[in-house]
């Protein structure tokens, strides 16, 4: 059998009405930017929809229009893959909040000039909405899976416990049902870089040429710290000097490990928004599903009928594997299907982008 194409669509839905957001307010004139590979069947039950992480976007295989790196999901999505575009239809939405083509502080207001702070706070369900409007766009009643790791774990666990007749299957990787203290204070600091930025100029920078390039850098290293390992970091890093032979007594880039955390920041600064880094940190920030149904998680999977599998990783000290346990245990007692496995990997919260082979045969196995 022939492959089919592994890029259907991408494009653009502007939603014909104003989407009802969590804190009261709706957001008018809402346009999603997705992506879609392979074929929907004619039953239109074949389709699996993929959440994103906090700096991720829709090109799931596409290399990115900004940087031209791969798709940030190229080894896990495709023909024959643990995602199998010959089999499935795989969808991609940029999330609303976020700056790759969806609405988010960078778009333009009805009045033409750019959201920036007029930009209404977002939640996880707010982004998962969107998501919605976009199945129903697209005529998908029901989705075959919602699949995502890290930030759009938490989507995929909101999609299924919120709405729960959208979809049969739900894949939850190295994720969490609610924000840590200590996870909101790793973003907490990388906000009051932003905005210490003296560019940053109260969310109004557009106008200028230049944004918060410096604080928004800043806040990519604090938080790309957090997506290692200690073990990953000494074996790719150590105590190794960067291109000298003896520490140069001053505030350079003296250790690799420096050189590659001022690299990753300033990269980061040419592909993201700041404005949407400080809505999207805040919307995982306010992630609680317990608190969304009555302080009990169990209670946020009564209505769901899916099949659940949760995936966390040994290195991960972001979202360890004892909050997909607490997970695991409120599927159990709200009665659900679910597989859980913690793997085995170096690199820490990043593992699920990374070459883990034993995630791959999870993957494959599940959905198939």
């Amino acid at each position: 059998m022939a492959s089919a194409p592994l890029l259907d669509v991408s494009t653009v839905l502007d939603l014909p009405a104003p989407l009802p957001l969590d804190s009261g307010q709706s957001l008018p004139g809402v346009r999603i930017s997705y992506e879609a590979y392979g074929r929907l069947n004619a039953a239109r039950d074949n389709a699996i929809f993929i959440c994103h992480a906090l700096t991720g976007d829709q090109h799931v295989v596409t290399d990115h229009p900004r940087t031209g790196k791969p798709g940030w999901w190229v080894r896990m999505v495709g023909p024959g893959k643990p995602i199998d575009t010959d089999r499935y239809y795989v969808i991609c939405a940029n999330v609303i909040g976020s700056c790759m083509g969806s609405t988010g502080p960078a778009s333009l207001a009805i009045d033409g000039c750019p959201w920036a702070m007029r930009f209404p706070v977002i939640t996880i369900r707010d982004m998962v909405r969107g998501h919605v409007a976009l199945l129903d766009a697209l005529g998908i009643a029901q989705l075959h899976a919602v699949v995502g790791g890290s930030m759009g774990g938490m989507q995929a666990l909101s999609l299924a416990a919120n709405f729960p007749e959208r979809t049969r299957a739900a894949l939850v990787i190295a994720s969490t049902a609610r924000h840590s203290a200590q996870n909101i204070a790793f973003h907490e600091v990388g906000r009051q870089a932003i905005m210490a930025d003296p560019e940053w100029r109260e969310g109004e920078y557009y106008a200028y040429g230049k944004g918060p390039e410096k604080g928004l850098s800043v806040a990519r290293m604090a938080a790309h710290i957090t997506y290692l390992s200690e073990a990953g970091l000494t074996d790719k890093f150590g105590r190794r000097l960067q291109n000298r032979a003896e520490k140069t007594f001053g505030f350079d880039a003296d250790f690799q490990i420096e050189s590659y955390l001022r690299h990753q920041g300033i990269s980061f600064t040419d592909r993201f928004d700041a404005n949407s880094y400080l809505y999207i940190t805040r919307a995982m920030d306010y992630f609680d599903l317990a608190e969304e149904h009555g302080g009990l998680l169990a209670n946020a999977f009564a209505r769901s009928k899916a099949r659940w599998c949760l995936v966390s990783f040994d290195t991960d000290w972001l979202y360890p594997t004892a909050e997909s346990r607490l997970i695991a245990h409120a599927l159990n007692a709200a009665g659900l299907p679910v597989s859980f496995v913690e793997l085995s990997a170096p690199y820490g919260h990043d593992s699920f982008l990374l070459d883990v082979p034993a995630l791959d045969k999870v993957v494959g196995g599940f959905l198939g």
